[in-house]
């Protein structure tokens, strides 16, 4: 048996990866028992933040890590393309849609048994009995005490923020157009199907609002921003922001053109009432199926409340928004993984015990679920008394691990999954798109193989 602590992505992807093997899981969920900060109800694999899983090409290597994740039979995969929404080259998806159907299909398997209780302590483990903790990062201070005096050194941190929902109905499409950056191309289903996966080659058109801003809109817009008041982040003295996931306000306070060329970037947007790119732009992504919510596109923010109200509503066609959800700031804790993990996820002193997804140090939904992914297979494979392995460097998802357990302590901050942390080619080409494409052609051979030996 193995058991589980945390019902969120990456506890869901390992516990179905356990029980796809025949071994049986215990998935402990504190939710509603005990609720969080950020999340809205009990369901598994809840998404708290935005509802984008990011590019899903093979040009970009987070689009090459879902991939990989297909072919190694991914939940979390199948259920967000079970869920998805329109949102150009990305895979976004309905939130609430995606966790009842998480929820459906972990609960269905006949080999998993969901336990809604709050583990406060580390409950025994050994190579038998395997435990993976993927509580997030909003671990209880209970576990996190625990998990501090097993591993005998703090956690690190790091700050998140969580962007604001508006209501459809309250956008002013009369200011607003509809548009995907650069104007990419849809590719049709007969082409899908015959050439799988596309590689280079965007796939949406039309999918974003997007809100644009003349000269003297942007700066009064920039002024608002950078003079209004933040929330305080409450029980800690030193801010630590995640580089990938910056506050629009921190942003902003780096340089009055920091937003311009970050998530207001105008390029690639012609806006059809003057015919060029605007001098600024905020994208608005459909956040569910209904399409009657959207999200505002890389406006994570800390602001106050009615902050964001009277700022927000200085964006062109948001002037009577309504939102459904104001941004917010929460504290994500990760442990050191270089100095306790190994490439497996295993605790290299306790190896009946696994961490996987932000607990772990990866940052992102994808590379979260990857993680869960990979710690349970190998926690299946250490109950079932078989070899324990990570895919090789050259894969996104081994890469991953790779980086997890192996980067500079000393400097250690959650990532993404990058092309730049993959073992270089040894004879790339030339062209950059060319050069992304070749290291994913040679990641899915090498998974393949991979896949091929651990089942010989």
């Amino acid at each position: 048996m193995v058991r589980i602590i945390g019902g969120g992505l990456a506890g869901c992807e390992a516990a179905w990866q356990v029980a796809s093997v025949g071994v049986p899981v215990v998935l402990h969920e504190m939710r509603p028992l005990r609720a969080t900060a950020v999340h809205k109800s009990d369901r598994l694999a809840e998404l708290v933040c935005s509802n984008s899983f990011r590019g899903d090409k093979l040009d970009n290597a987070v689009g090459l890590l879902k991939e990989e994740m297909r072919r190694l039979g991914s939940v979390i995969m199948r259920c967000a393309e079970a869920s998805r929404v329109p949102a150009g080259a990305a895979l976004a998806v309905d939130r609430d849609r995606f966790a009842d159907t998480v929820t459906a299909a972990v609960s269905a398997h006949p080999l998993i048994q969901i336990v809604r209780d709050e583990v406060a302590s580390l409950p025994s483990h050994s190579a038998a009995d395997p435990l993976i903790v993927a509580t997030g990062p909003l671990t209880s201070e209970a576990l996190s005490a625990d998990i501090v005096r097993l591993i005998g050194s703090d956690h690190l941190y790091f700050y998140d923020a969580i962007s604001p929902i508006v209501l459809a109905e309250s956008i002013d499409r009369t200011k607003v157009f509809r548009q995907s950056r650069w104007d990419r191309n849809i590719r049709n289903a007969d082409e899908v199907a015959a050439s799988g996966p596309a590689c280079g080659v965007d796939d949406g058109q039309g999918d974003y609002l997007n809100c644009p801003f003349t000269k003297d809109e942007y700066a009064r817009f920039y002024d608002a921003l950078v003079h209004a008041e933040s929330a305080t982040v409450h029980d800690f003295d030193k801010e630590k922001f995640f580089e990938g996931c910056l506050p629009i306000e921190v942003m902003a306070h780096r340089g009055v053109d920091t937003l311009r060329f970050g998530p207001m970037k105008p390029a690639g947007l012609v806006n059809p009432a003057t015919g060029r790119w605007p001098y600024a732009v905020v994208q608005l992504r459909q956040d569910n199926l209904a399409a009657d919510h959207f999200s505002l596109v890389g406006f994570q923010t800390q602001l106050k409340w009615g902050e964001q109200a009277r700022v927000l509503r200085m964006i062109p066609g948001l002037e009577q928004a309504e939102f459904v959800r104001y941004g917010m700031v929460h504290r994500n804790t990760y442990v050191n993984g270089p100095t306790v993990l190994t490439d497996t996820w295993q605790l290299r002193q306790h190896p009946g015990l696994f961490f996987a997804g932000q607990m772990s140090g990866v940052e992102g939904y994808v590379e979260s679920a990857a993680s869960g992914l990979l710690a349970g297979i190998n926690a299946a494979a250490l109950a079932q008394g078989r070899p324990l392995s990570a895919p090789p460097r050259t894969t996104a998802i081994g890469a991953l691990a790779y980086y997890a357990s192996h980067a500079d302590p000393a400097h250690y901050a959650p990532s993404n999954i990058t092309f730049g942390i993959m073992q270089p080619l040894d004879q790339p080409p030339r062209g950059k798109g060319d050069r992304k494409l070749a290291m994913s052609a040679r990641a899915l051979d090498a998974l393949d193989d991979w896949m091929k030996g651990r089942a010989a």
